[in-house]
């Protein structure tokens, strides 16, 4: 096949059955089957001046799993995310998955997992446990992406609060020592003359830093839900830390005693509904008793159905006191989702900047934060644009 052919061939793909003409037809039969799986989501209804189309996947489960075989079988898995996303919105798939059958057919992905914790009250027993199975597969893999880079970066946080320089001789850190005192090198003696020693004070067994964790529950934040989930389960298990993990919608619920496992976490939410920050806000003042040693995260987009001053108020008498405050519009690969732009505004008009973070990035942050460094700086570094 020519370059030219492959080009007619990936637009006929594209276009559908209406380009037969200008394009020619699909000759071999993976081509055929390709040509089906996406006729079967996106050739659905009419446009104007086409004839009628005929794809659509009907209400059968059966059909659906066979067309959830075919995609994985000719698309490559990214692909195949994407197309399980648009096959739930486009064609109203999701009284099928509450359906054990077809949730095995799904290939699990965080908006799949979102989606099931969204269909978790009305959720059949016959389905839980195949449900449970498809968001452990996904938070295994987040875990795996996440979790040695997090630990990393949170312990040299610490790590660096705890640096001395009056260390006794075991607490010496030899290779940043040589490196503050270059410029002290005598090259007659091949040697540096240290004037700072830099060390690490002996690390107690005491928890250092207090975290708390406010998760919006609203039914845009579910990638958020998953990632900051499994965020908080890697953080409560590091000794140093005291993690705390709350979820909100016009209630407050505390999940830390979940935090063993980020899947009993997720089943603790309940996604979709009203919003309260400013109550969430203040369960998580209740729980800081050490406010120069703690972090607080608010994962929200921000629309807030409670008392707005009161909100801010709170955000500020936080930031004053000595806490760490970050306030995240998302969690999530995505970016930021629609937001509520004033009071994130108002926010940063106080000196707390609220913007998007990707989960490859959140363990910088974290150690940036643990470490009080600038929050803004990082921001403007590395926050995608919203």
């Amino acid at each position: 096949m020519t370059e030219s052919d492959d080009t007619k061939r990936r637009w006929r793909l594209v276009l559908g059955t209406a380009a037969d003409d200008q394009l020619g037809g699909l000759s071999s039969g993976p081509d055929q089957a390709m040509d089906q799986a996406l006729a079967a989501l996106y050739n659905t209804g009419e446009s104007a001046g086409s004839p009628k189309r005929s794809g659509g996947l009907g209400g059968s489960a059966p059909r659906v799993a066979r067309w959830l075989g075919d995609i994985r079988t000719y698309f490559p898995a990214t692909v195949v995310e994407v197309m399980q996303r648009d096959a739930v919105q486009r064609l109203n798939l999701t009284q099928l998955l509450l359906e054990p059958e077809l949730l095995e057919s799904v290939e699990p992905d965080v908006h799949l997992v979102g989606t099931l914790l969204g269909l978790n009250r009305v959720m059949p027993e016959t389905t839980k446990a195949t449900a449970r199975m498809v968001v452990e597969k996904v938070v295994r893999e987040i875990e795996r992406r996440i979790a040695a880079k997090t630990a990393s970066a949170v312990t040299g946080a610490i790590n660096r609060a705890a640096r001395t320089h009056r260390p006794k001789l075991r607490d010496i850190d030899f290779d940043r020592t040589i490196r503050k005192n270059l410029a002290n090198y005598l090259p007659e003696h091949r040697t540096v003359v240290p004037e700072r020693l830099v060390g690490y004070g002996r690390k107690a067994q005491s928890i250092q830093r207090d975290v708390v964790l406010a998760i919006d529950q609203s039914g845009s934040m579910a990638a958020s839900v998953v990632y900051a989930s499994v965020f908080g389960a890697v953080l409560a298990s590091m000794r140093a830390l005291k993690t705390s993990l709350v979820v909100f919608d016009t209630e407050v619920v505390d999940l830390t005693d979940h935090l063993s496992d980020p899947v009993d976490v997720l089943f603790g939410t309940q996604l979709g509904g009203g919003t309260d920050i400013n109550r969430a806000i203040a369960y998580s003042q209740s729980l800081i008793t050490r406010p120069t040693d703690s972090l607080f995260v608010l994962i929200s987009d921000l629309y807030e159905g409670g008392v707005r001053e009161e909100m801010l108020r709170r955000c500020h008498a936080m930031k004053e006191a000595g806490v760490q405050v970050v306030v995240l519009l998302a969690l999530s690969d995505e970016g930021a989702p629609a937001y509520d732009h004033d009071n994130a505004a108002a926010l940063a008009a106080l000196g707390i900047p609220a913007f998007a973070c990707t989960p490859d990035k959140f363990p910088d942050l974290l150690a940036t934060a643990l470490d009080r460094g600038d929050i803004t700086h990082w921001a403007d570094r590395n926050a995608p644009a919203v």
